[in-house]
Parts: C-alpha cells; sequence; structure tokens
C-alpha cells in the first residue's frame, strides 16, 4: 500500500510539473512576458483557461483561453522570425477537456482513435475543425502567427485551434498580414529581445452555430528591449470586418482595450515598458 501511495504522490507531482493546462502563468511559463509578468486580470473571461502551450515536450508561447467562447483571449510569444515551410496539420489542446489528457497539444484524430474520445466530449471544450468549415467571408485567423518562428516544431505549435480565431478574410490576407510581415520587421530592427501579446475582443456574432465567437477587434502589442537602458514599445488594433489596421501607442492601447472589455483597466506589460 505505500508504494502504492508514493507512486500516487510522484505521479501527482510530475502532473504539476508539466501541466499544459496551469493555474497561473507566473510560476508555469512566465518567459513569454516581458520581467515575466503576464496581462493584468481585466482581461479574464468568465471561464479562462492559462494554457502553457507545449509541443513534443517544450513550451512555445502562452494563450489565455477563454472556454466560454472558444477563441483565445490572447497569445503571448517572443518574436524570433525566420524562413521555413508552413505547416498543415491543425491541433488542439487535450487537457482543457481534463488534466488525465496528454499534457501536449494533439491531432483531433490521434485523440478520437488512440485515446477513444468522442468528438462530442472534445468539442465540448474547445472549437474543432469542424466548427472552421464552410466560412464565407472568414478564416482560421492566428494570433500567434507562424511566420514569428525560426523553426518548424515552434511554427506546428502556433497550429493549435487554441490560437486561431474567425477573421475576416480580406483583414487577414491584408492590412494584418502587412502588420505582421512588413511594419514588425521595420520597428524591431534594433530590438534584442521583443515581447509579442496579441489578443481578440468578443465580439456579437458567432460561427458554427453560436458555437465559436467571431471577435469584434483584433489588436497586438510589442515591447522591444534594445538594450539595458532603453526599451520602446508600440501596439495596433483592427475592426474585424474591416481591411485596415490602426497604429498606437502601448498606453493607446491598453484604454481602448479598458473600454472595449469592460473590466477594468487594461495593462498588458510590466511598466518598464513605456506607454508613451
Amino acid at each position: 500500500m505505500l508504494w502504492l501511495l508514493l507512486l500516487q504522490v510522484l505521479a501527482s507531482c510530475l502532473w504539476l510539473g508539466h501541466s499544459e493546462v496551469v493555474k497561473s502563468f507566473e510560476t508555469s511559463c512566465p518567459q513569454f512576458f516581458f520581467r515575466e509578468i503576464p496581462p493584468n486580470e481585466a482581461l479574464e473571461p468568465q471561464n479562462p483557461a492559462w494554457i502553457c502551450q507545449r509541443y513534443k515536450n517544450q513550451y512555445y508561447f502562452a494563450t489565455l483561453y477563454d472556454r466560454k467562447m472558444r477563441i483565445p483571449v490572447y497569445s503571448a510569444y517572443i518574436y524570433q522570425p525566420g524562413p521555413g515551410k508552413r505547416p498543415k496539420t491543425w491541433l488542439v489542446e487535450p487537457q482543457l477537456m481534463g488534466p488525465s489528457y496528454p499534457k501536449t497539444m494533439e491531432k483531433e484524430w490521434t485523440l478520437l482513435n488512440r485515446y477513444n474520445v468522442s468528438l462530442e466530449k472534445l468539442s465540448q471544450s474547445q472549437a474543432i475543425l469542424h466548427d472552421y468549415k464552410n466560412l464565407t467571408g472568414l478564416n482560421r485567423g492566428h494570433l500567434n502567427p507562424n511566420g514569428h518562428h525560426d523553426d518548424y516544431s515552434s511554427r506546428i505549435a502556433t497550429f493549435t485551434l487554441t490560437n486561431i480565431v474567425p477573421q475576416d478574410e480580406k483583414l487577414n490576407g491584408g492590412a494584418w498580414n502587412n502588420y505582421e510581415q512588413q511594419t514588425m520587421i521595420r520597428r524591431t530592427q534594433d530590438c534584442k529581445t521583443t515581447y509579442v501579446i496579441v489578443g481578440a475582443v468578443p465580439g456579437n456574432n458567432y460561427i458554427a452555430k453560436g458555437r465559436v465567437n467571431k471577435p469584434s477587434h483584433l489588436w497586438s502589442a510589442a515591447c522591444c528591449v534594445v538594450d539595458n537602458s532603453y526599451i520602446k514599445a508600440w501596439a495596433v488594433i483592427a475592426e474585424n470586418d474591416k481591411n485596415q489596421v490602426q497604429l498606437l501607442t502601448l498606453g493607446e492601447l491598453e484604454d481602448l482595450l479598458t473600454e472595449l472589455y469592460g473590466r477594468g483597466q487594461v495593462s498588458l506589460f510590466d511598466s518598464d515598458c513605456p506607454r508613451e
């Protein structure tokens, strides 16, 4: 009996150390946030899930997920762009169903066939591939884009549906893409490390018969460490039905998000990141 008890204790310790869905980013994957400080609780939805996005036993970014809306609130990552192929495989987050499921993102097929999970059970906890079929004027919009990563595993890790929102097709392929691929390159030229948080404001419309929320706005903020004495920041926001991106200061974006979310003053980065 004693060895069984010891095994249970050991198993629980291992789970605590390697869980995918975690209790807080401060203790589990703080490295994706400037000064290891995540955004404040003003962005938290009613039924949140904190996900340290894990693929093949490594953390690649952090996502605050809205279980009710079935979209991410934000994804946080370190900007490290590089050339490479665009992955084609879409993944889901098993631990949104519960801690007994795999601790790394998996294909739907794997969960259905190897772990005997029903599609109904999987779909209760998150968006699934079927939710994004037959969209009109919308497509799968990454918050953390695969092009902001320099190796194949980190690119694959962005292809999880917990990092995806229904995004206006023209915006995703137009002004938003220009910001991701061109503006970011220009703005980060002298940065040693650039911390990025990209988010989505829940809207009043849904896809998949009301299962998945279509955000009203998409936004992004960056905090760039140039050297020990110089830090700079910038931000953008876009309405999710227009092909336009508005460039803002970090402070301006935080004030706008405070209004849009309506849950108190939003703070995205540590106070050392300039708001002006």
